[in-house]
């Protein structure tokens, strides 16, 4: 809509957002009117209309199988248009036309904002399948009368209210049409089902709903004031009412046709299940974040453990064993932390990475800095772990075999997310230090460190591991990792 907007008509962006909200709410008009919607805008010569939005009922047959925005309209091909445009009312004269022998109704609603006429609504219902209405039908087809009222006079819908429809109540979840005073005119089944679901023995019709609600309600109060106004439909509000045996979630809408509230439409569903559902992922949600805490905080114990014992023993072989031992279990704490204070088992892994590389040159035997280019990105946790662990074993050997003590020197981690997708991390550690002996070769060395690496490289990221002279001076290990494609 943005592109046809500003690619064919005179509109300001404020007119534009005015146009953004009007389509977020016209799902509910085409709902009521059980008829599709059509939003066409004069273009910047007057001499045309362009189709900017469309919508169709969920609540009967579409009367257009094609899908009409960006179609241009000369003016007068379609005289309600023009009527609707110039004169600045509903315009509802004419036959039905007759779209591959189905009868069509058209009308023409003026959108108007500030006291201009930005566009047009037309409403096209398909006749084929008309038939005697029913109440609820009456009912709908009223609302839909004045809600339409309201779009030509510039009153819907209500600036100060952002809906999101894909959350809020529909029509067809259940219906309450409310009278100037409150009392319920009308209850669609769906509607009087979610009230006795609250707890409600007897009919709604008759009775004032902002009085039943908070009778309804768990409240200290005998009667909750706020609560009465918000649910008789005063103001454009949506909220929720939970009791003992479910929750529901209503949508008031004031019904000003003619400047003056007539009455309200009260829109409701049941959202009994989908809010155990979200308690039960919030609960598992806490559950998993302790459960990560607490390894954490063994893995923290066991490293404070080694600590002391390293700092007993004689051999200097077996303290450095235990120190590297260590760093190894630190490495998957800083995982563990990090997921623990996330909502899902994907982690950041440039701050891990950061923090890994930290840890890991505060064994450097000489002035050796560490930097980071690139990104990791988001990974999952059964890729964070490994990696983490890998990186420490590459940056615990290349800052104790690459460079000497007094040594100056630089380590650089760098890592890229390419593929489709980004579905592949290639790391490099690259580092100007003494380089590799004659005849070292990485993927036969006894090196512990070095296997490690390649058991979790190879065997459980299922990735290739290489470790080369760097151009120059120095050793580069390169890492290439499949991982997922979340970003």
């Amino acid at each position: 809509m943005n592109e046809l907007v500003r690619q064919h008509t005179a509109l300001d962006d404020s007119d534009l957002e005015w146009l953004h909200l009007l389509v977020s709410e016209w799902q509910l008009l085409s709902d009521l009117s059980f008829a599709d919607l059509v939003l066409w805008v004069p273009t910047l010569d007057g001499t045309r209309y362009v189709s900017v939005a469309q919508m169709r009922p969920n609540t009967g047959p579409t009367s257009y199988q094609d899908d009409m925005v960006g179609h241009l309209v000369p003016r007068g091909r379609r005289p309600m248009l023009d009527a609707a445009l110039d004169e600045g009312r509903i315009v509802r004269e004419g036959d039905p036309e007759w779209r591959e022998e189905v009868p069509v109704r058209v009308e023409s609603i003026p959108v108007r904002r500030e006291g201009r006429v930005l566009g047009v609504i037309a409403r096209n219902t398909n006749l084929l399948t008309v038939r005697t209405p029913s109440r609820l039908e009456l009912t709908y087809l009223q609302s839909a009368s004045d809600l339409a009222q309201m779009i030509a006079a510039g009153t819907f819908p209500f600036p100060d209210q952002q809906v999101d429809m894909d959350a809020s109540p529909r029509v067809g979840d259940g219906l309450i049409r409310l009278d100037a005073d409150g009392i319920v005119h009308y209850a669609s089944p769906n509607a009087l089902s979610a009230y006795h679901r609250l707890g409600l023995a007897s009919d709604l019709v008759g009775h004032h709903l902002g009085e039943a609600t908070a009778e309804l309600a768990p409240s200290r109060a005998p009667v909750d004031e706020a609560l009465v106004k918000l649910a008789s439909g005063w103001a454009p509000r949506e909220f929720e009412i939970e009791a003992s045996d479910g929750v529901i979630q209503f949508r008031a809408i004031p019904l000003k046709p003619k400047g003056t509230r007539i009455g309200s439409l009260v829109l409701l569903r049941d959202v009994t299940e989908l809010r155990r559902r979200e308690r039960e992922l919030i609960t598992k949600d806490a559950t998993i974040r302790e459960i990560h805490h607490r390894v954490k905080n063994n893995l923290q114990t066991v490293a404070a453990l080694l600590r002391l014992q390293a700092r007993r023993i004689g051999s200097e072989a077996g303290r450095e064993a235990l120190e590297e031992a260590v760093r190894r279990v630190g490495s998957i704490a800083i995982v563990h932390e990090t997921l623990s204070q996330n909502l899902d088992e994907r982690v950041e892994f440039d701050e891990i990475a950061d923090r890994v590389l930290a840890m890991v040159a505060e064994i450097s035997p000489g002035k050796v800095s560490g930097r980071r280019t690139g990104r990791f990105g988001i990974l999952d946790a059964e890729v964070a772990t490994p990696l983490s662990m890998v990186l420490t074993e590459i940056l615990q050997n290349a800052l104790e075999h690459g460079f000497r003590e007094g040594d100056t020197g630089t380590v650089e981690v760098s890592a890229v997310r390419g593929g489709s997708r980004e579905a592949r991390l290639l790391v490099t550690v690259q580092d100007d230090g003494v380089g590799l002996p004659e005849g070292f070769d990485p993927h036969r060395s006894g090196n512990l460190g070095l296997q490690i690496v390649r058991t979790l490289v190879e065997g459980e990221l299922g990735g290739s591991f290489d470790m080369v002279p760097a151009p120059g001076r120095g050793t580069r290990v390169v890492l290439d990792i499949p991982v997922q494609t979340q970003k």
